[in-house]
């Protein structure tokens, strides 16, 4: 088995910082030394077959993006990253594990959507991943069977209160689900927006002729998000079901995250690097002479970008600082503006939804740390510990410790990333939601379990290098 020295770093955990030496065995972290220690009596540096050079950098755990969609089939089209392509890319920005979605559509069984997934992702990824489980069905027969997932390494399972006639779930429906997760100690994860009146006031909109892409976030309101977080989280409490909000996006739903937090209730929540940085002012303003007003289909997802007027953009800044939001994901869920944005030409009802930004979520969220909004260790925590921890892969992943994947990230705070189609981009799309977009950071060296996959910006790894993750139960849960 090949050894590594990765020498001269500064180590950077969610608890604190320090100079040390990392040594790799295979695919296994061995030893975290003092800088220039020996081991054993031995020269480290001199008996290993390779030594990567981290001074004046930070050694880091590899990122973990624990809300992607590569493939997804969605409003008459698929998500244009593939497993391969969408892994790829991910680790040239840093994240060396992702957490993808299996799909159970409707009339489907739960385990035949399982394995289209398995099928999809075995022998294409460039790093490691794990599946959570979308029960687009609620039934008899997929809740003996959600029963089943934790054998499989499904600890988690998503329901729907958006997207009637998709993946929706009524509340009869959330009910029984989460009590399956009381009983099995699964995790509810929740895209909470009360979809019925969202298509009511969609159609309103469209009738009065205001079609661009700018009024998805005006029928999406911030009042539909927090309507459906309260209510998933007086469901969660009626059940005692742990409740794992995805992509929050309004400073009302943190509210309401909080609020439950404050009584002791199992309720997480992650936000999106879109609703950090990104608006509905900007929205609004993106015109092109190509597209016009329909330049802003570039940025429709659901949860919608928020009016920055109204403050939602800091308010995810704090709740991360606060730990009223535990996480940031990407929710990557990529869409070409040819032939798949412009579905919705006239209506943006058929705008796929969706941004692609897992290959720059983590230098993204070091602009942050380099603006004061966190620090260096909340970076670490946010994007590589706790999602190791929420979603039962720490030890494993999310630490540099003896023992864990040699999952790691070294990252040049000297260095400078210029985002935009041309430069920093490897994702199968047409456009970056991120044009312009500059940091005061560079990620330097990759490693997935023991193997450089990305050096010198070069991606040096193979397809088929990752693995599938089973993940035990969330060891975050109080």
């Amino acid at each position: 088995m090949a050894t590594t020295l990765i020498s001269g770093g500064t180590v950077v955990s969610a608890t604190g910082r320090a100079a040390a030496d990392v040594l790799v065995d295979g695919e296994k972290i061995v030893a975290v030394l003092q800088p220039g220690s020996e081991l054993l009596g031995t020269d480290v540096a001199a008996s290993v077959d390779r030594v990567v050079d981290a001074t004046g950098k930070y050694v880091i755990p590899g990122g973990i993006d624990a809300h992607t969609h590569m493939q997804l089939p969605f409003g008459g089209t698929e998500a244009s990253d593939t497993f391969e392509t969408g892994t790829r890319a991910a680790a040239h920005g840093g994240t060396t594990s992702i957490i993808d979605f299996a799909v159970q559509t409707y009339g489907q069984r739960i385990e035949d959507g399982l394995a289209a997934w398995h099928e999809k992702a075995a022998g294409n990824c460039a790093i490691d991943y794990g599946f959570h489980q979308i029960v687009g069905d609620v039934n008899e027969a997929s809740l003996e069977a959600m029963k089943r997932l934790p054998n499989e390494g499904v600890s988690s399972f998503k329901l729907f209160m958006a997207y009637p006639g998709v993946f929706y779930s009524d509340d009869a429906q959330v009910l029984r689900a989460m009590q399956v997760s009381r009983d099995t100690g699964m995790l509810t994860m929740m895209h909470a927006e009360n979809g019925p009146a969202i298509d009511v006031l969609a159609q309103q909109l469209i009738d009065q002729g205001k079609t661009d892409p700018y009024y998805h976030g005006i029928a999406r309101a911030w009042e539909m998000e927090e309507e459906a977080t309260h209510r998933a989280i007086m469901l969660a409490k009626v059940t005692g079901a742990p409740l794992y909000v995805v992509h929050v996006s309004a400073k009302q739903a943190v509210e309401q995250l909080a609020w439950a937090r404050d009584k002791g209730q199992n309720v997480y929540g992650e936000t999106c690097p879109q609703y950090l940085y990104l608006s509905l002012e900007d929205q609004l303003g993106a015109k092109s002479d190509q597209w016009g007003a329909f330049e802003g289909a570039k940025w429709v997802c659901s949860t919608p970008l928020r009016s920055r007027a109204e403050g939602h953009q800091d308010s995810m800044w704090q709740a991360l600082r606060t730990n009223d939001l535990q996480m940031v994901s990407t929710d990557h869920c990529p869409f070409c503006m040819k032939d798949q944005k412009e579905l919705g030409l006239g209506d943006f009802r058929k705008i796929p939804n969706g941004i692609g930004s897992i290959e720059h979520r983590m230098d993204l969220m070091y602009q942050g740390v380099v603006t004061g909004e966190i620090t260096l260790e909340r970076w670490v925590e946010l994007t590589s510990t706790t999602p190791a921890r929420m979603f039962g892969l720490y030890g494993t992943k999310g630490v540099i410790q003896p023992g864990a994947d040699a999952d790691i990230v070294v990252y040049d705070p000297n260095g400078h990333t210029s985002i935009g189609l041309e430069k920093a981009h490897h994702m199968n799309m047409d456009y970056s939601a991120w044009e312009g977009y500059e940091i005061d950071g560079k990620v330097d060296t990759v490693m997935s379990r023991g193997k450089v996959v990305v050096e010198d910006d070069a991606y040096v790894g193979a397809k088929g290098d990752g693995r599938y993750l089973k993940r035990g139960l969330s060891q975050y849960l109080i």
